[in-house]
This record gives C-alpha cells, structure tokens and sequence, in this order.
C-alpha cells in the first residue's frame, strides 16, 4: 500500500472505513433460500457466522442460551457483573436509569467488586449444563487466572479480548503472558484480538490461536480514538488481517485461522462488508443491545466505560427494535439495517451470486469515499 506523507518524515496509509466501500453486483444472482450462513469454528457450527460480543448489556447466562437457541454464539465476560454478583439485574437497571453526569463513576464502583472465582466456575458449569456452546471473554489481564478455571468448568471457547492484545503481554507486576505457551496449554480453542493490522495479526496467529478478532470492539460505546488516538477504520483492517490468515495459511502448511470482525458494525450493511472484506464471522454489539431481551434493557457499554483509571467508553442508550429473535432472523419493522440482520446478509450473497461466505470473500467491492 502507498504511503502518504503527512509531514517531515512521518508517513501514513490511506485505511477506509466500512461506510466508504461498498458491494458490486456481478451478474449471476441466486436465490437467497440457496444461500448458506453457516461458520464452523473447530469443532463447533453455527448456523449463523455471528458472535454476541461480551458485554454485560447483551449477555448474561439466560439470553446466552436464547441466542444460542437461535444459531449463534455468545460470549459472557468473566469480569463483569456476572462474574462479579450473584443477582446483577438491579444493577444492570440502575445502569439503564443513571444520569450520563453519574454513570461512569458509579459504574466504576460497581465494577471495582472482586470477580468471585468460585462464581466463575458456577456460571460456565450452569451454562454448560444448559446445552450452550459455552465461550467466555477474559481479559489479557485477567488471563492466566481464569482462562484455566474456566476450561476447566467446562468451557468450550475462551476469547482474550483487550483494546488491543499482543503475542506477549508484559506486565511489572508478574510474569509475561506468552500466549503461544498458554494457548497451547489450554484444550480449548482459544480467540484473540483486538488487532488491525497485518503484522500483529500474523504474530497472533503463529501463538495457536483459533481466531483473531480485527479492531477494537465497542465502535458506539467507546472513545478509545478520543482519549488514546488509536483508531483503524475497519475495511482496510478486516482485508489487511485476511490477507494475514492468507499467508499465514501458506506458511503453517495449511492451519487455517478465523478472522473476526469486532466493531463498527451498526447496521447489517457494515456487517455485510466485513464479510465481503475476508471475515470469517461478525462480532455483535450495538445490534444485538438494541434487542428488548438484551440484558441492558436498551443500554450499551463495554468493559473500557468502567476501567478504573482511564475510562474510554460510554454508556450509550439506544432505541428498541425487536427481540432477539427479529434481530436476527426477521420479520423487520425498519428498513435501516437494525432487524433480520440474517436476512440482509443471505440476500446480499444471493444478489451477489454466491452461495457460502468463504465464496462471498471474493465479491468485487468498489471505493465509495
């Protein structure tokens, strides 16, 4: 990619965002019954390639068993509110209902209470019990002291996800995190990210991991661009680390690693094009938290909206549309790309002539900006 300059001796690329490219037809079409959505991921498939991202305001035990039940995976954060309480719904209410003037603050003490590990292994356990494909988010943090108890309560997937995750965590106060030592470690598939770029992406995915989560999750959440200036538009991000797992591919004789598009996506048409940009799946927020049986009841926030010392998110409170089930899977009441998300990706594929996501990786896409 050609570099620009910017001024003196620093240089920069050109990245595009998801609203500034777009999706051009070919000329076969197909039917949209004859479309398939289906992802695998290790041993485990899903008819639907979206992932629920872990945020106290889309999942909890229960509506992970409900979305489930619906096609997809959901993913609980192990530090959050229930890894934390045994009965957050008032909390998760007085999120909902608390002055923006109040929010961060008050969500930071109620985040400050200790994870209770014991909990930990009884919400997996529960979950585990109930038939879900169980996945669990853990920070990089956090990793070595609940990635363990969970697989061992029965989990089936761990996500690592931080703002951004390297393949060595260094921290003063303890012993670095290899990944690649403690992926290989666990017997679970393990998911990783957020990155955005090509080289971080290899390096992540030469520590064994399942799949790489591409951008920082969060997109209407967080502020992570206003309080650190770190920000990848997220076209350019998602082809960049697809053309890692390309080359990676190339190089590890054929291990094939799951790109994951984690952010900006608000409307099904962004989540269109990250499949059409080379992600193997979608990472939900926003579209799942405007659900009326999400958790939040309507409010979104991520875990940076309650870090202790820098906060870099926000608590968001957004409109209704549907159950998770519409979402999803339809009938749709607005025609703005909020409700049968599914619908929306299969007819895109259908209007494109392709009849799997692995083909719809090749769609031809055009630069709108």
């Amino acid at each position: 990619m050609t570099d620009i300059q910017i001024g003196g001796a620093k240089k920069a690329h050109r990245g595009y965002s998801f609203d500034e490219v777009a999706i051009a037809p070919s000329r076969r079409t197909r039917d949209p019954q004859e479309v398939s959505t289906a992802w695998t991921i290790d041993a485990y498939r899903f008819e639907l390639p979206f992932i629920a991202a872990p945020m106290d305001s889309i999942v909890s035990p229960a509506t992970a068993q409900t979305l489930t039940g619906l096609g997809m995976l959901a993913v609980l954060n192990l530090e959050g509110v229930w890894g934390r309480y045994a009965d957050p719904t008032a909390l998760l209410r007085e999120i909902k209902q608390l002055a923006d003037a109040d929010v961060t603050a008050r969500m930071q003490e109620i985040y400050s209470a200790p994870v209770d590990l014991d909990l930990v292994s009884q919400r997996v356990f529960d979950m585990k019990q109930a038939g879900v494909t169980v996945a669990v988010a853990v920070s990089p943090q956090r990793t070595a002291d609940l990635a363990p108890r969970a697989a061992a309560a029965g989990a089936d997937i761990i996500v690592i996800r931080g703002t951004t995750v390297s393949a060595e965590h260094v921290s003063s106060a303890g012993q670095p995190l290899n990944l690649k030592e403690f992926i290989h470690q666990l017997d679970v598939p393990v998911i990783v990210g957020g990155c955005a770029t090509y080289q971080a992406a290899l390096h992540l995915m030469r520590t064994g991991a399942a799949g790489v989560l591409v951008g920082f999750g969060g997109g209407s959440s967080m502020t992570t661009s206003d309080v650190l200036g770190v920000r990848v538009p997220m076209a350019s991000a998602v082809a960049d680390v697809a053309a890692a797992r390309r080359d990676y591919l190339d190089e590890s004789g054929g291990r094939y690693v799951h790109v994951i598009a984690d952010g900006s996506m608000g409307q099904s048409g962004d989540i269109v094009r990250a499949f059409a940009c080379g992600a193997d799946a979608a990472m939900l927020g926003s579209v799942l938290a405007r659900a009326i049986d999400a958790p939040g009841g309507g409010a979104h926030w991520g875990a940076e909206a309650w870090h202790a010392q820098l906060p870099r998110g926000q608590r968001n409170i957004l409109t209704q549309v549907g159950t998770f089930a519409e979402v999803l899977n339809g009938p749709s009441t607005h025609a703005a790309g909020a409700m049968n998300i599914a619908g929306a990706l299969r007819k895109a594929m259908a209007t494109t002539g392709y009849s799997d996501l692995k083909e719809f990786q090749r769609v031809e896409m055009v630069i709108t900006a």
